[in-house]
């Protein structure tokens, strides 16, 4: 039987009660402060550019060996859907000590078009089917966008924002999201994986649009994922709505100068918003710079290190 998000957080608040008292001032003083696992994105090794593609074995490697807790999966940089070869990457992160902790997926369902939606479901159905294959617990999921834009280029000069089709409004586009997501949670339900709906382009260019799809839905298997790096303007204030509902952080650093825009970053303003939200889960690197991932990652690392623990 599925259980509302409002309904399972109410459950969990009263057995927490039951068994846990306030703290004492000398308890708060000693106890242990959250350290965030860093993980990190392949596609922080890939970032899209011609002739740059790594695959996600070697991503691993590297991972491991600049002292990464986990690796995140970019699932279109993935060379193989073959459960033979599911394993060998489960198999491969376990025997370099890494988690696989995230699986980033791509899908849009803002399309008056019923057959597109239908189809961006089940895309979205069968990757839940392989995080589950892949121990995977969490999976980035997206709004989509209207797609009037000309290119990612073109969104990109316009700071993300660009103009609905003709004849239909964003409560339309909510609507749509919505639905499918309703249609989804059964199987994130059955696999145990917890989606996380990004601040990201489209309906989830605002923290109000991605709440309110959450909300909607109010399933506890479809919470946040927070992108360091996708609130153009004013992104502390922006970030800290999403924190009670994240489930999973994506840290975007741009060493070299971004490859579309570059912010800087507060980390450890953001790590001390975090903590007041009690987030206890992992940090993603997403590496977005022009600089040569060799030296990028490794800084980037220690930047987050030293912010979260």
């Amino acid at each position: 039987m599925s259980i509302s998000r409002r309904a399972f957080g109410g459950v969990a608040a009263a057995a927490a009660g039951l068994a846990i008292t306030s703290p004492t001032r000398a308890e708060t003083a000693t106890a242990p402060k959250v350290r965030n696992r860093i993980a990190v994105s392949t596609y922080s090794f890939w970032r899209f550019k011609d002739d740059s593609k790594l695959s996600i074995e070697e991503c691993i490697d590297h991972a491991a060996r600049m002292g990464f807790d986990g690796v995140e999966i970019l699932h279109i940089q993935m060379e193989s859907e073959d459960p033979g070869y599911l394993q060998r990457l489960k198999q491969q992160a376990f025997i370099n000590g890494l988690d696989l902790c995230g699986l980033s997926t791509h899908q849009g369902f803002v399309s008056p078009d019923e057959a597109v939606r239908q189809k961006n479901i089940d895309h979205t159905i069968h990757t839940i089917e392989l995080a589950y294959a892949l121990g995977i617990p969490t999976m980035r999921v997206n709004t989509g966008r209207w797609g009037t834009s000309g290119d990612f280029d073109e969104l990109m000069a316009n700071r993300g924002v660009e103009p609905r089709l003709p004849g239909y409004t964003d409560d339309d586009g909510f609507a749509w999201v919505i639905d499918a997501f309703e249609k989804i949670m059964p199987t994130a339900e059955k696999c145990g994986v917890t989606l996380g709906l990004e601040n990201h382009w489209g309906l989830g260019l605002t923290p109000e649009g991605v709440l309110r799809i959450v909300d909607a839905v109010d399933s506890p298997w479809l919470r946040c994922t927070l992108d360091t790096g996708n609130f153009l303007e004013d992104p502390y204030d922006r970030l800290e709505k999403m924190a009670p509902e994240t489930v999973f952080v994506q840290a975007k650093t741009y060493h070299g100068g971004g490859l579309w825009y570059s912010l800087e970053l507060d980390y450890p303003r953001i790590a001390a918003m975090l903590r007041r939200h009690d987030y206890r889960g992992y940090v993603s690197l997403e590496f977005e710079g022009e600089e040569d991932w060799r030296t990028a990652i490794p800084k980037s690392l220690a930047e987050l290190r030293a912010a979260f623990g």
